[in-house]
């Protein structure tokens, strides 16, 4: 629940202010031990590491597993950068390519950036990657996501992240 960048709009709670009530409601991310990073607003990182109860056979991880992970970071990236214009997003699509298997204690790292802004769209970008202090990261799977952007006014997160600014 960290992040390094200060409110972008006037009237707007600071992305830190975000991160956190977002950390407070999001079970999924909790449940499964991922943290999440908002270096600027269109970036987000998500780390976690891999416990028994995400394998599916003996030592290795799901993929279901990995393609949360991967959801959370291109939505948070999306997120953060319609948050600076009152807005949220939702899925609307998303895929993602397996490239290597993932295993039971690696310490996993998504990195989700925003690519595109529309009107009514966002498109993300993510690559999640295996770390290992020593190690050259190995990236496990990319993938890209499409959310839909609506007023944040339709949603009782903005209330959560007003008040949590006083």
């Amino acid at each position: 629940m960290s992040s390094s960048s200060s409110s972008s709009s006037a009237g707007l709670p600071n992305i830190e202010s975000m991160v956190a009530v977002y950390n407070q409601i999001n079970h999924y991310g909790r449940l499964n031990g991922m943290v999440l990073t908002v270096p600027h607003p269109g970036e987000a990182d998500y780390r976690m590491v891999v416990r028994e109860a995400h394998l599916s056979s003996p030592n290795t991880c799901h993929g279901g597993v990995l393609a949360g992970l991967m959801d959370s970071a291109l939505g948070a990236a999306a997120l953060t950068l319609a948050f600076t214009t009152q807005e949220f997003v939702s899925t609307v699509e998303f895929k993602m390519n397996f490239l290597h298997a993932v295993h039971l204690h690696d310490t996993l790292v998504a990195r989700g950036r925003v690519d595109h802004v529309g009107n009514k769209l966002i498109v993300s970008s993510c690559v999640v990657y295996r770390v290992a202090e020593g190690q050259e990261e190995v990236a496990v799977a990319r993938g890209l996501g499409t959310f839909n952007r609506y007023p944040a006014t339709k949603r009782e997160f903005a209330q959560l992240v007003m008040s949590s600014e006083q």
